[in-house]
């Protein structure tokens, strides 16, 4: 006795609720599903040029919807694009430490006549000092011969009334004073390095003078780096 079976199945032709049908040697009953489904009707949506299909379009609406289409478009690929430079801008960039080590600027105004200013460059503390004539003088007539690094102070400062060192001890790296040691200038309590007023190494283990870093005087600016 064959058995029964119920498919679903979808009609070309008309749709009916159900059918017999044999294939195959056995018989079974077709029944077509979704029939009580109704199409939906998308015409709220639709533009109304567009409802009658019998109909052409006009021209002027179609390019204009393309060119809102187009334009949608090139804004999208606009901002895409900037962002993918930006990013590749910012990838191969240098690094910020590497700008702020190539050079910095400080403006003398900011620097009253004895004063001292401290900034900071390639990651090292830089003191700058605003000599006044009566230092200035006094450095300049200063004979160093006799000190374990005698460097003339003419030689050492493109400027004289400008004074620009590097504040890292020349011994291990420490950080000096300002206006401590026996010589009134720099001292470096770690190890007891003493420093004159110049910069200029007096008195304890440091082998060499404070550093000068390379500057330049532009104007109002001094350019370190």
């Amino acid at each position: 006795m064959l058995s029964s079976v119920r498919i679903s199945c979808r009609t070309a032709g008309p749709v009916k609720e159900s059918a017999k049908v044999a294939v195959a040697g056995f018989y079974g009953q077709v029944r077509c599903s979704h029939t009580d489904l109704k199409v939906p009707n998308f015409d709220d949506v639709r533009r109304p040029s567009a409802l009658d299909p019998t109909k052409d379009v006009p021209s002027d609406a179609i390019k204009l919807y393309r060119y809102m289409v187009l334009g949608g478009v090139a804004s999208g690929g606009i901002v895409l694009a900037k962002g993918a430079v930006r990013g590749a801008v910012n990838h191969f960039a240098p690094d910020k430490n590497v700008l702020e080590a190539s050079s910095i600027e400080v403006d003398v105004n900011k620097i009253p006549e004895g004063k001292s200013l401290i900034v900071t460059w390639q990651g090292k503390p830089i003191f700058i000092k605003h000599r006044t004539e009566e230092e200035m003088n006094a450095q300049l007539a200063t004979d160093c011969s006799s000190f374990r690094d005698p460097v003339p102070d003419a030689d050492r400062f493109s400027n004289p009334r400008w004074q620009v060192l590097i504040g890292v001890c020349t011994h291990l790296g420490c950080i000096p004073i300002e206006g401590k040691g026996n010589y009134g200038g720099y001292y470096c309590p770690c190890h007891g390095s003493h420093y004159d007023s110049a910069g200029r190494i007096r008195k304890g283990p440091a082998p060499l003078n404070l550093i000068v870093p390379k500057y330049k005087i532009s104007g109002e600016l001094l350019i370190i780096g």
